[in-house]
């Protein structure tokens, strides 16, 4: 019998259509990441004649990269000398503005994960974000374990003296701090104190923030819920009794501060939960305006890249609505 040729290919199709016959692998495209933003090129010195009791230092800044991945930063200063602020200024601002303080147990500061990367998020819904580069306690500073306060509360002060220049409501200027930044946004929080002598009229102007956020803080410097390398990089090896009384947030006067908003995952094994739970009495005790949120998982240092699909995935939209009620646009 003759076969056409024609015949023996539509047998083929049917032979396949009916699955005898393994069809082709759809060739897939490879996709490139697409690389980290760009970083914000407008910067703010916070010390235009250089930071104060700087006599003895002697150490070189750093800002190591650990990310191998193209499309996210993860960076840390250390051994910071020029301490600044870099901005991030939104398309609509809303009127109001955050200090960032990332975190990094005093060691170092973590640029993107608790700085650039939340500051994106907060300048997307219109708030006008700093991300502070400070100088950390152990580099010989003068001031000690004040020193990173002093650009904390200079900060504060250089950005509500400049609120005409961003289109910031001068009482809508809050504070964010995460891990060891939590611990210097408390103390900025709570500390009324001068740490340092006017520079220019712009210390003239409150450091106070109007609004303090507390991510998974470090709050005490005593036994046994201490962050053991914090407290060792602010206060030393073997610090007093007193010191450690005196750097404990849940021990300071919080009466009359801005409301605080903390957040913290039970799952924390870096910075055990009691300090936010221990920080939280003593706030309630205070009758300062407070709100916790305490999730089942997220871990220590969970930012904004580690709580896809986690419960802390929540907590920025938990800090807009919290502070929305505060008539505090975020």
């Amino acid at each position: 019998m003759k076969i056409e040729r024609r015949s023996l290919l539509g047998l083929a199709a049917a032979v396949a259509a009916a699955g005898g016959a393994r069809p082709a692998r759809a060739r897939q495209a490879i996709v490139a990441p697409a690389p980290a933003p760009p970083d914000p090129t407008e910067v703010i010195r916070l010390w235009p004649n250089g930071a104060p009791g700087g006599e003895g230092v002697s150490v070189t800044p750093i800002v190591p990269e650990r990310s191998t991945d193209p499309a996210f930063h993860d960076r840390y200063a250390q051994y910071t000398t020029d301490p600044i602020l870099t901005v991030f200024r939104p398309e609509r601002p809303n009127g109001s503005a955050l200090l960032l303080i990332p975190g990094g147990g005093y060691r170092w500061a973590v640029l993107d994960k608790e700085g650039y990367d939340v500051a994106r998020v907060f300048a997307a819904s219109g708030t006008t974000c700093f991300v502070l580069r400070y100088r950390l306690p152990a580099d010989g500073w003068k001031a000690g374990a004040d020193t990173p306060l002093q650009d904390a509360q200079r900060a504060l002060r250089l950005i509500r003296s400049r609120s005409a220049d961003y289109g910031l409501n001068p009482r809508k200027i809050g504070v964010l701090g995460a891990s060891a930044g939590g611990h210097l946004a408390g103390l900025v929080s709570v500390r009324t104190d001068a740490t340092y002598d006017p520079v220019d009229a712009a210390d003239a102007v409150s450091a106070r923030p109007d609004l303090t956020v507390l991510m998974y803080p470090v709050t005490t410097m005593a036994d046994p819920f201490v962050h053991a390398g914090s407290r060792q990089h602010l206060l030393g090896d073997a610090p007093t009794a007193e010191r450690i009384a005196a750097y404990s947030l849940e021990q300071m006067a919080w009466a009359g501060a801005a409301p605080v908003l903390l957040l913290h995952a039970m799952d924390d094994g870096a910075v055990p939960v009691e300090n936010s739970l221990q920080l939280l009495s003593s706030l309630k005790a205070a009758k300062v305006p407070t709100e916790a949120h305490l999730f089942q998982e997220g871990g220590h240092g969970f930012g904004i890249r580690l709580i896809m699909g986690r419960p802390a995935e929540a907590w920025p939209d938990l800090v807009r609505a919290w502070a929305g009620r505060l008539d505090f646009a975020l």
